[in-house]
């Protein structure tokens, strides 16, 4: 299906929501202010341990990379346009094992830049785009990630770009590869076409072409192959119905489990020794830094808090880690931690004056939804509660709400309105049942869980029931929408609505391939789930919104089409829905630039204070 294109707009039915007069930013805030924080991410290790290098995301939509001392210094910048993305989306780049070079994805192809200084040199021009490179131990050779017919493949390339050469060949997608160390073999994550809930872990040999599966079966995800010094590979599985380590042996032998721990594990990094892995360890939404030994699988918290460790790098030496580090009280910074859990911070991207505020970690609290069923939150609790509350459902929603950097619940709660963020069932970080909870099902009891967290929210003391909102974005502004269609008792006085959709048909059909498999790997092919499909629109129950709405997309968005919500927009119009409507050209899915984050947190801001205050 061909995209309708959709012009530039800024229009409203209904009277707008003006900004009110004697409502003015709480002391020390300011959305300039909140906007000014530059996101730091995926961070890489030098070789040698003595400098690392990094994203840094920038107001102007760059997203450049840096290098900074883990010994303190002046950050250098080693690219002068590389283009934001979602920074959930972005991946680390790599240095060659040499140090002589590094690679990245840049502006959708593969670039290396000389670490001594010199200009990146695109290497995959063989292809329309290219990406995640992984360098391969001689220094010269790297495997790079291309997209041909509509399938992810890996390619093995050099840092001249030489016409590259296929590593696996299987039927469906391949991701996520990790060299043996002695560059003979490549383990990676296939994903067969024919079951979209299943990922299995493969060992191709370069030199025969052999390809092996270690591990796999039929609904079950296997991830992050990852080889130790010693040739054992671990990985992540979610056979036991949580995200463990496993190992196994690249030379073959019984997969055994390594950890039962019964929490979501990430972010693997063996230690140079090979004795211990270090991982994230997810406890409720707070992601521990965490070691584990990987004869017995004992488990030491290294440092915890309620904040999210990511990214652990080990020093050459085996003495501490790299790490990357956010809470709600801090945007993310690169830290150096000792074993013994002494910790270091290098890098400083939170202005004073921000830093000087107040914030507020979030409470963790369940509430029972229509049929029971325990929804995990966060609840933020404003020192100076207005009477009006807000619920903000995540986007995926294989996803999870985090003890995470989120400045503008931040600024809410400094306004005085209570903030409640549900991980309605769909959600990660609570076992494979909870994830696999709106299988088949979207829109249908995840709704119900929002629907209920309102009457929680209603419940709470000195909480006004005509003074709640629901906010939020891609899967979060579908939840918006259906909760404003499919609640006869209208607990949301209003809702604001974030690059979302309505019509699960046309936004199937217009996506990127990426999320159509995703969304057909929980709703099945629409061809073969009409009715599933149909149920899950709230586009079809338009007249039963009541309530006014704030409606926001970016007009590039190719993962929630903006036709989608042009289209729910010109429903809303015939049955004389109450809204306010804007479009913003060149933007792509969220809302990147500092200037669109201005705006939207401006208009945001304006709509529920006039609607709930």
């Amino acid at each position: 299906m061909s995209r309708v294109p959709v012009e530039p707009k800024e229009e409203r039915q209904g009277w707008p929501a003006p900004a009110l007069p004697d409502r003015k930013p709480p002391s020390g805030w300011s959305l300039p202010l909140i906007t000014s924080v530059a996101r730091i991410h995926h961070h890489a290790l030098a070789p040698d341990g003595r400098s690392l290098a990094f994203v840094w995301d920038h107001a102007d939509g760059l997203a450049n990379l840096y290098s900074l001392p883990i010994d303190g210094g002046w950050p250098a910048c080693l690219s002068a346009d590389r283009e934001a993305i979602p920074y959930w989306w972005d991946n680390a780049p790599r240095f060659s094992p040499d140090g002589a070079w590094l690679a990245c994805t840049y502006n959708s192809h593969v670039r290396v830049i000389p670490t001594a200084g010199g200009t990146p040199v695109t290497i995959t021009d063989f292809a329309s785009a290219g990406s995640a490179p992984v360098w391969m131990p001689d220094s010269q050779q790297l495997i790079v990630s291309v997209e041909r017919h509509e399938t992810a493949r890996l390619l093995l390339t050099d840092r001249d770009g030489a016409w590259p050469r296929p590593i696996g060949g299987l039927p469906g997608d391949e991701e996520d590869p990790d060299p043996s160390p002695d560059g003979q073999r490549v383990a990676f994550v296939h994903g067969p076409r024919d079951d979209l809930n299943r990922s299995d872990i493969m060992l191709a040999s370069l030199a025969t072409g052999k390809l092996d599966m270690l591990a796999g079966s039929p609904g079950q995800k296997n991830l992050a192959p990852r080889f130790g010094p010693l040739g054992s590979i671990a990985f992540l599985s979610d056979r036991t119905g949580w995200y463990e380590i496993w190992l196994v042996e690249a030379d073959g032998g019984q997969v055994r489990q390594l950890t039962t721990l019964g929490r979501d594990l990430s972010d693997l990094a063996w230690s140079p020794d090979g004795r211990t892995i270090a991982c994230g360890l997810n406890r409720d939404g707070a992601v521990e830094l965490t070691l584990i030994d990987a004869a017995s699988g004992a488990a030491r918290t290294l440092r915890g808090g309620l904040g999210c460790h990511s990214r652990p790098r080990w020093l050459p030496d085996g003495s501490a880690l790299t790490v990357e580090y956010e809470s709600p009280l801090a945007p993310p910074e690169l830290f150096v931690v000792g074993l013994d859990g002494s910790t270091r911070q290098i890098s400083a991207a939170n202005p004073p004056a921000l830093a000087a505020n107040r914030l507020v970690v979030p409470e963790r609290i369940s509430y029972a939804s229509y049929d029971g069923l325990a929804i995990p939150a966060l609840l933020y609790r404003p020192a100076q509660p207005n009477g009006a509350a807000i619920l903000y459902p995540h986007g995926g929603p294989r996803d999870q709400y985090f003890y995470e950097w989120d400045i503008f619940a931040q600024y809410m709660v400094a306004k005085g309105y209570t903030y409640l963020c549900p991980d309605y069932r769909g959600s990660t970080g609570h076992g494979r049942a909870f994830a696999m909870g709106n299988q088949d099902d979207w829109g249908v009891g995840d709704t119900q869980d929002c629907l209920h967290g309102a009457n929680f929210l209603a419940g709470l003391p000195g909480i006004d029931r005509q003074r709640i909102a629901i906010y939020g974005g891609s899967y979060g502004g579908y939840m918006v929408a259906c909760c404003l269609a499919r609640d006869p008792h209208y607990r949301f006085a209003c809702g604001a609505y974030k690059y979302g959709d309505t019509n699960l048909f046309t936004s199937w059909a217009q996506c990127e391939r990426g999320t159509r498999l995703y969304s057909e790997m929980q709703m099945g092919h629409p061809s073969q789930a009409r009715a599933t499909y149909r149920a899950a629109s709230p586009i079809f129950e338009v007249d039963q919104i009541k309530k006014p709405l704030l409606i926001l997309h970016g007009l590039d968005d190719d993962v929630c089409p903006p036709q989608s919500t042009e289209e729910w927009v010109e429903a809303l119009r015939r049955v004389g829905a109450t809204f306010e409507y804007k479009t913003y050209p060149g933007v792509a899915h969220g809302f990147i630039r500092r200037a669109d984050q201005l705006d939207v947190y401006g208009r945001v801001e304006r709509f529920l204070d006039w609607y709930l205050l």
